[in-house]
């Protein structure tokens, strides 16, 4: 039952294929399945987002075929059962294959149909989009997110569910409980499908249905937003646009929204071609690894909007001229302005919510409009449970995502898109010669009414598990000894303790989210390790304070921030236990 699967220059044995003797079934009405032999293997845990390891460790006999037939063992059999699954990803390296070893597992599992985007293509957002639009039992998304791609770099699976929103923890602690226990793998015996062609592929009681992975997505932004509007913006001669898709998915869905649909020069996208290692980039927009486009947007005579998606479409980073927006304040200025500036919010908002290290920006804005708040642990399902219940419409995290209700991910282009409509509101009236509103005249102006958050983020990647563990640990006996008014420096202490959330929607409790020191003046340091990496662990140290002074509000956010930085690497003895000098990334 062993099968070679080949893939540029290596090869691969993946015991969870189709032996070499089948043959394509699309007459008969019984579909052959057959069992696959194999054992648990270790580490198969799912982390917030999926589970993501380096692509050879995917690779190993049954390892990606084991953590699928895990998957279907944890779902009640009338979630997929002559059901419809959807199956995209980033374009990353492995994706192929991977793609056959779902498909046949799907069908030897008995699903009914699987819905692929061309060439294995569709972002995460995307994913989500077409499991509502079709009324899909969930799917499969095959990326590692904004981690590198390539034979020696990340690849990562997760599956998402009915609304569309990622598995929630009640399926994830499942899948992973069946790994360690599972004996077999049941998978069809079916032929490759070609997934280079639109169409439907039958054998016999199970299909799949290749996709156009940009139509249901389009079609969904365009009822989001008012396209008139913003390519009136685009359209104008004093007005200069540029999209970076850091080579990853969204150069999918660049091309068919940006400029054929809104009328962007088409030199106005850049790194527009999906590549299977994001071509030797890290697909993470950032001030680190965009900096191609953030030097292209600190010219002084840079496009007027700049803005990148990372890896499978559901993170961004928005600039002006010479200007970079925080995360943090995106999700706020985008939800202070949605009303007017975008129709599917024209009647307001339901609730706003972030995760619960990012910046207040977004508290001070719900408290104005006043709109029900939420404050949620890192990871977009637990936004989701709230937008199901019709509590929440706009919600983001200081990593790059920004999202509403419209589906249940974050969603890179839709923040674009949202961003566009606010510069596009703001000028909709302004002459050809006159000065145009700018994103720094449109932040600032926010900063004047609300206040400016001072944000930043300090990211120690891949540490010693050993020794970022016990900061942590020594974090944690600190703050068991910490009460009120405890004095850091100039800092008085309110409080300080180990996150933990209780959903106000089914009354689950998450525990251990990261570590707070919250001060008497609002200013908060906060210490996570990430899960969303593939090797060692990622140390990440939050920064917050809040200045109402609009004489200062221009301030360089390192400079305004420096004493609290000083005593947060002091508070953590951050060298002593991970021994590094310097982040390697700073937000």
């Amino acid at each position: 039952m062993n099968c070679k699967t080949s893939h540029s220059s290596s090869s691969v044995s993946i015991k969870a294929s189709s032996p070499s003797s089948s043959t394509t079934i699309t007459e008969s009405q019984e579909l052959k399945i057959f069992s696959v032999p194999t054992k648990p293997i270790e580490g198969q845990k799912t982390g917030t987002s999926g589970l993501r390891k380096k692509v050879k460790v995917f690779m190993q006999e049954n390892y990606l075929g084991n953590w699928i037939q895990a998957l279907f063992n944890s779902l009640p059999p009338e979630d997929y059962k002559k059901g419809v699954l959807v199956l995209g990803g980033d374009g990353r390296y492995f994706n192929q294959e991977a793609a056959q070893i779902i498909i046949k597992i799907a069908a030897g599992n008995g699903v009914g149909k699987i819905l692929v985007g061309k060439d294995g293509i569709m972002s995460t957002p995307a994913v989500s989009a077409v499991i509502r639009k079709r009324n899909a039992n969930g799917g499969f998304i095959m990326s590692a997110s904004h981690n590198p791609g390539g034979p020696e770099y990340d690849w990562g699976i997760k599956f998402n569910y009915s609304s569309g929103q990622p598995a929630p923890e009640s399926i994830t602690d499942k899948i992973y409980g069946n790994t360690l226990s599972i004996s077999e793998i049941k998978m069809a015996d079916i032929s490759d499908v070609d997934l280079s062609n639109l169409g439907v592929t039958n054998y016999g009681t199970f299909s799949v249905e290749v996709v156009d992975p940009v139509g249901d997505y389009l079609e969904l932004m365009e009822n989001v937003f008012d396209f008139s509007l913003i390519r009136s913006l685009l359209l104008r001669p004093d007005f200069r646009f540029i999209f970076d898709a850091m080579h990853a998915v969204t150069g999918a869905y660049a091309k068919p929204i940006f400029v054929d649909k809104l009328g962007a020069n088409p030199d106005s996208i850049s790194n527009g071609v999906p590549l299977e290692d994001f071509g030797h980039g890290h697909p993470d927009p950032n001030l680190t690894y965009a900096k191609d486009l953030v030097n292209v947007m600190f010219d002084e005579n840079g496009p007027d909007v700049g803005a990148a998606s990372d890896g499978d479409g559901d993170r961004n980073m928005i600039l002006g001229r010479e200007f970079f927006v925080t995360p943090s304040d995106s999700v706020a200025i985008i939800a202070a302005n949605a009303q007017e500036a975008i129709p599917y919010f024209k009647t307001g908002p339901k609730g706003l919510a972030r995760s619960m290290p990012t910046s207040g920006a977004l508290d001070r804005v719900a408290q104005k409009l006043d709109l029900p708040f939420y404050e949620v642990p890192t990871g977009w399902k637990f936004f989701g449970n709230l937008m199901d219940a019709g509590k929440l419409s706009i919600c983001g995290e200081e990593s790059f995502g920004t999202g509403s209700d419209h589906i249940r991910e974050k969603d890179g282009i839709w923040a674009v898109l949202a961003w566009l409509s606010i510069i596009a509101f703001r000028n909709k009236d302004k002459k050809p010669g006159e000065k145009l509103i700018s994103i720094s005249d449109v932040v600032n102006e926010h900063w004047a009414t609300y206040g400016r958050n001072f944000f930043s983020r300090y990211d120690y990647e891949e540490c010693e598990s050993e020794g970022a563990n016990k900061m942590i640990e020594y974090l944690r006996d600190v703050v068991s000894k910490s009460k009120g008014g405890d004095k850091y420096g100039s800092y008085a202490l309110q409080f300080a303790d180990d996150f933990n959330y209780s959903d106000p929607v089914d009354g689950s409790v998450v525990s251990k989210q990261g570590i707070r020191f919250v001060f008497t003046d609002g200013s908060r340091i906060i210490f996570r390790l990430s899960g969303t990496g593939s090797a060692g662990a990622t140390v990440r140290i939050y920064i917050e304070q809040f200045e109402p002074d609009v004489s200062k509000h221009n301030m360089d956010a390192q400079t305004a921030l420096k004493p609290l930085i000083d005593l947060a690497l002091s508070i953590s003895k951050l060298k002593e236990f991970t021994g590094r000098e310097e982040p390697t990334v700073i937000t």
